[in-house]
């Protein structure tokens, strides 16, 4: 292509809209039975055409559309196909050919801006105070014990409430959600109420240590099947909440503990369970405990994410909460169990909010297809579990894989909440580090942020309603690099 050729530049871009028509229209075909609200399709079929376009390698064009003023294909997320009427309308003007092409108008170059906001609405409520990313706050037990505690976050910016049923249960529950409703109805707003199922907990359960107190690199850890026995050819035991998960594990495959601070390998699968050398720790160790998150970078694990007590606990959340969160899913037959569940609990009512956690490379890889399967029937939004996925996909790529995440979400019109460790050492400790503020500001790119439960929370809330008010007035760099997305390209 010659870079400074308008009718060279003009007849690429045509090639480029006939290849995402029919390749869009191509995967939209597939998707077709997975999307049973109409109000969907139009966002499905942006969906399809987006990830089309970013089969392509679109920087050698980006690059000479630059000096003729047009810059908009670096920010099409929402609106494929009329950002690409706009570029090829102008090109046909600037090439003095017959104008074949309908300029889009302001309305059609909006739409998919106000479509993702009107889903955000219908999921996490109105923006509140001019403020158009929402704060989702993790309660703590006292929020069912002080209306006043409840109060204070609601007046600081809490704009939705999460609930852990990985914690206290039903009589606790009702507590807490009584008096988020009670603040929020004093507040003349709305506050929705997540609860978050907990999902397989492949977790430490039991610890056997022998005579060591932490593990360092080299050490070899017995991962059992059954229960941890005393044994001297292991200084560390440990058994795991779903046993099942490490029959699924082979030799040499990745092993990660309490978010990475214990990394090793499988060295030997042997009757007892998964023989685990140790390869990197903080340097003096770290400590080998109970209750700790075990993670499989390597493995495709084939675990239900629906467990026996999540139904348990679903049968209390189709009634009470506002919107469900779902751990773990990493398939859209997932998302379907899930749906059918609710369905049979919700006699007729209207569709419940969904949040999918993508927490795994599997759930990264198939997210077109969890996105169609539950928004093609539910509201839906994503989390951006952050810790998880760091370990799974390794921390160096969870920066780029964040931000396919948010294109990826906003081709679709669907809401994502940025979360895990967002301003982490204010809420906990008061005292917030440089490096949050920056995390803070850059989580005003969704729709959503979350902030844990802490001693500050309250401050943690009022610090991230200011920074995200101020990023809010400054949106208006981010020009992408339009390489093609491999995760995605073999959809068809």
């Amino acid at each position: 292509m010659q870079m400074d050729n308008v009718e060279a530049l003009l007849d690429e871009m045509r090639r480029v809209r006939v290849h995402v028509l029919a390749d869009g229209e191509s995967i939209l075909s597939r998707w077709q039975p997975m999307i049973k609200r109409n109000a969907f399709l139009p966002s499905a079929r942006n969906l399809a055409h987006y990830l089309s376009l970013r089969r392509l390698d679109l920087r050698p064009l980006q690059m000479a559309l630059a000096p003729w003023g047009l810059a908009s294909l670096s920010r099409n997320e929402g609106r494929v196909l009329p950002s690409l009427n706009a570029i090829i309308a102008n090109l046909e003007v600037f090439s003095c050919v017959n104008q074949e092409t309908q300029r889009p108008s302001l309305d059609e170059l909006g739409s998919g801006a106000r479509a993702l906001a009107e889903h955000t609405a219908a999921i996490l409520g109105p923006a509140q105070n001019e403020r158009r990313t929402r704060i989702l706050v993790t309660l703590a037990r006292r929020a069912g014990k002080d209306l006043d505690f409840v109060r204070g976050l609601v007046h600081a910016g809490m704009d939705a409430a999460r609930i852990n049923c990985a914690h206290d249960g039903p009589e606790v529950w009702s507590k807490m959600i009584a008096n988020v409703r009670q603040a929020a109805s004093e507040a003349g707003r709305a506050c929705p109420v997540l609860m978050d199922l907990q999902g397989p907990k492949i977790r430490t359960r039991v610890i056997v240590a022998r005579k060591k107190r932490n593990v360092e690199p080299g050490d070899r850890i017995l991962f059992t099947f059954g229960e941890p026995e005393e044994d001297d050819e292991f200084a560390f035991q440990a058994s795991c909440a779903t046993p099942a998960v490490l029959r699924q594990v082979g030799k040499g495959a990745t092993v990660s503990v309490k978010d990475g601070l214990i990394r090793g390998r499988v060295e030997a699968i042997v009757p007892e369970g998964l023989v685990v050398e140790v390869t990197r720790t903080p340097p003096g160790g770290q400590p080998l405990v109970e209750e700790k998150g075990i993670n499989f970078p390597d493995t495709d694990l084939d675990v239900l994410p629906l467990t026996a007590a999540d139904r348990e606990d679903l049968d209390f959340v189709a009634v009470h909460a506002d919107i469900v969160g779902y751990s773990f899913v990493q398939r859209p037959q997932d998302v379907a169990l899930l749906q059918g569940e609710l369905e049979a609990r919700r006699a007729g009512r209207a569709p419940m909010p969904i949040v999918a956690k993508i927490e795994t490379k599997l759930g990264f890889a198939n997210l077109p297809d969890l996105i169609v399967q539950a928004a093609g029937a539910n509201p839906f939004a994503v989390m951006i579990a952050r810790g998880d996925l760091a370990v799974e996909i390794g921390y160096e790529r969870l920066s780029e894989i964040q931000e396919e995440i948010l294109w990826l979400c906003e081709a679709a019109h669907v809401p994502v909440i940025w979360a895990t460790q967002v301003l982490e050492s204010l809420v906990k400790r008061g005292m917030p580090s440089r490096g949050e503020f920056t995390d803070a500001a850059m989580a005003e790119r969704a729709e959503c942020v979350m902030l844990n439960k802490g001693r500050y929370i309250e401050e943690g809330i009022s610090v991230l309603d200011n920074v995200l008010r101020r990023m809010e007035t400054h949106r208006i760099k981010r020009s992408a690099q339009l390489r093609p997305l491999a995760a995605w390209n073999a959809l068809s």
